[in-house]
């Protein structure tokens, strides 16, 4: 029962979508070992439009996909160990990946760059190589900067296509709707935000005032929601005192993602969600990635829709997001360059 339920939260779009005519997907998990990789095999093996599931990761993966793979649905799991990266890549349509390690306390997204840095480079070389042509989806953080590294790889491989890489922002979408839905008393299905700028701290810029249930938040309830939501991270990362970051919720947002882009692969119309994708929004100023809606579609980036109108408060928060931001970008630029 529970497997139906979740997966129905996971794949079933506002209006019904058949799966009987969808086409085969192979989707790859690069660090399914890890504590966001194990519980995202586990719902992607419960999305209908998944058709073959890989699991990689340096130690474990063998044995996740032997359990994942007991689990009622249709798909097939393969597991594959550290030395058969290439197998597990062979003709994917998607990868995503949450490799590389945790937040712990006191440390922030930029902490984890030197490491997670050159674990994402390697895996993407390998994509570049093995499947070129397949949809992204990158969870590593820091987000700001390794959706530019993937991107840069895939560019010095001369197989870079921006609609097709993917920085997966939708954690800070679930927690602002979970945190206003609590503030306005409502069912956080009800209570959609967009979520815009980048994926740590002071990038996360949360349109409020877009949504109805937003409009009536100001003061220092408004302050605290938006600190909530910019910094929710550190809640979990305090809580879990050294043992880890947000790695159950971050499966949850990353499979909502990747079933999201899996219906408009299969040729669902109108999915919109914000990603942090290779964007013209703020180009001029130097910032080439940014998060908003995008609309989804077979090829991947369909659409990206501008922000439409922001009040006073957001302008203040998108003004101190930019800066960041750009430095985040080009951090991830350079890393590569000097590579």
């Amino acid at each position: 029962m529970f497997a139906r339920s979740a997966a129905r939260s996971l794949v079933t779009p506002a209006r019904q979508f058949s799966s009987s005519a969808a086409r085969q997907s192979k989707v790859t998990v690069l660090g399914a070992g890890g504590g966001i990789g194990q519980p995202l095999s586990l719902l992607l093996k419960l999305n209908p439009y998944v058709t073959e599931l890989s699991l990689y990761d340096i130690r474990g993966a063998p044995g996740v996909a032997a359990d994942v793979s007991h689990v009622d649905t249709k798909s097939e799991v393969h597991g594959y160990p550290a030395d058969k990266l290439d197998q597990a890549l062979d003709g994917t349509d998607v990868v995503v990946i949450p490799a590389g390690v945790p937040r712990k306390p006191g440390m922030t997204r930029d902490d984890l760059f030197n490491t997670n840095a050159s674990i994402v480079r390697d895996l993407a070389t390998a994509i570049a190589r093995v499947s070129p042509k397949a949809k992204v989806l990158v969870i590593s953080n820091p987000v700001n900067s390794t959706v530019p590294i993937v991107s840069a790889v895939f560019e010095k491989a001369g197989v870079y296509d921006p609609a097709h890489i993917f920085g997966v922002t939708t954690l800070d979408v679930v927690r602002a709707q979970r945190f206003l839905a609590g503030v306005a008393g409502t069912d956080p299905k009800d209570t959609p935000v967009t979520v815009v700028g980048g994926h740590s701290g002071a990038t996360i810029v949360p349109l409020l005032s877009q949504t109805p249930h937003g409009k009536g938040v100001t003061g220092e309830v408004y302050k605290k929601l938006v600190h909530r939501i910019q910094f929710g991270g550190d809640e979990v990362v305090q809580a879990k005192d050294g043992a880890g970051s947000a790695t159950l919720s971050m499966a949850y947002a990353g499979a909502r993602f990747t079933g999201d882009l899996l219906r408009a692969i299969n040729g669902e119309k109108g999915v919109v969600t914000p990603t942090f994708v290779k964007s013209p929004l703020f180009a001029d100023q130097g910032i080439d990635f940014f998060s908003s809606n995008v609309e989804l579609g077979p090829n991947g980036v369909a659409k990206i829709h501008p922000l439409g109108q922001l009040s006073k408060e957001e302008e203040e928060l998108l003004a101190a997001c930019l800066p960041e931001l750009k430095k985040n970008i080009e951090k991830g630029k350079k890393f590569v360059q000097q590579s």
